[in-house]
């Protein structure tokens, strides 16, 4: 199957999918929610169950041609909508969850509530960004820029097991993944995380990922570049073509997210991975464009 090299391409495959997904979208009282919102039920690759804010829904007149691709349930205020749209996803009557315009806090709390949420027993809830570079000519995986600060070990193992689920929903056959420092060498004492990697390369040479090849540590440059790793003597199987970054901690994962958004135009979708479902989690200074990105990666997965 055909590797999805950019968001156009997961568009046009979702319109492909006779089956589409259905978003639980949370307190959309606002323009930007509802406009991303929009453009997946144009684009024909969604349907949707707004929890809350039936006056604003209803009156936006753009809505009005779609009234058969969407539903909507009344909640009283944003934590009865958090509530009410995780319960959606717990009956298997929604297949992602989408954030609008209500504190992160408010959602996570039902997301994580331990008799109602949808966070598995065992599971870790960490954050996945997909990326299009134009430099690159295709879409690049990494994490976690958002949620975990400091990854223990164990948690680094599953992110691994996440951006490979996502590399295989992208068609990507066997997905490269370099797990990033600053350096090629493994130095335990005052880099524990490079120790890490040790342990889950081993796992994935045992097949405890699927199909993938993973390595590292490795730098950013050498990773994305061949050039780089080919003038450093450098032998990987990575070969400058990484698929996914393992970040080691946030400051460095969150660093690489704004630098590509601002200096290298980068368009962005991201979400959280660990829970039942994907749960689409934008900030307020996401774009149209990334939260409707997000959305059509989520429902690709």
């Amino acid at each position: 199957m055909k590797t999805i090299k950019s968001f156009q391409d997961i568009i046009s495959h979702l319109q492909s999918v006779e089956e589409k997904k259905t978003v639980a979208v949370v307190w959309a009282e606002d323009d930007v929610t509802r406009s991303a919102v929009l453009k997946g039920l144009e684009a024909g690759i969604i349907t949707v169950t707004f929890v809350g804010c039936r006056k604003e829904i209803e009156a936006d007149e753009r809505f009005a041609q779609y009234k058969s691709q969407f539903t909507i349930i009344d909640a009283t205020d944003r934590d009865d909508a958090a509530a009410k749209a995780v319960t959606e996803v717990r009956e298997d009557r929604a297949n992602v969850l989408m954030k609008g315009l209500l504190n992160t806090d408010n959602l996570l709390r039902a997301v994580l509530n331990k008799e109602t949420g949808i966070l598995p027993k065992g599971n870790v809830l960490t954050h996945v960004t997909v990326a299009e570079i134009p430099e690159l000519q295709r879409l690049l995986l990494f994490t976690d820029a958002a949620v975990l600060p400091c990854p223990t070990v164990e948690q680094r193992i599953e992110q691994v097991k996440y951006v490979t689920k996502i590399a295989h929903a992208l068609h990507m056959e066997e997905p490269k993944i370099s797990l990033i420092h600053c350096s090629e060498k493994v130095d335990e004492r005052h880099f524990p995380c490079t120790a890490d990697y040790m342990q889950i390369k081993e796992k994935a040479a045992q097949g405890e990922f699927g199909k993938c090849v993973v390595d590292g540590p490795l730098d950013l440059k050498c990773s994305l570049c061949y050039e780089s790793m080919h003038h450093k003597g450098i032998e990987s199987p990575i070969n400058g073509e990484a698929d996914a970054l393992l970040f080691p901690e946030i400051e460095s994962g969150n660093v690489f997210y704004k630098t590509i958004t601002l200096l290298c135009k980068a368009q962005t979708a991201g979400l959280l991975q660990g829970a039942k479902v994907p749960v689409v989690l934008p900030s307020r200074g996401d774009t149209i464009e990334s939260k409707f990105y997000s959305l059509a990666v989520a429902s690709t997965i």
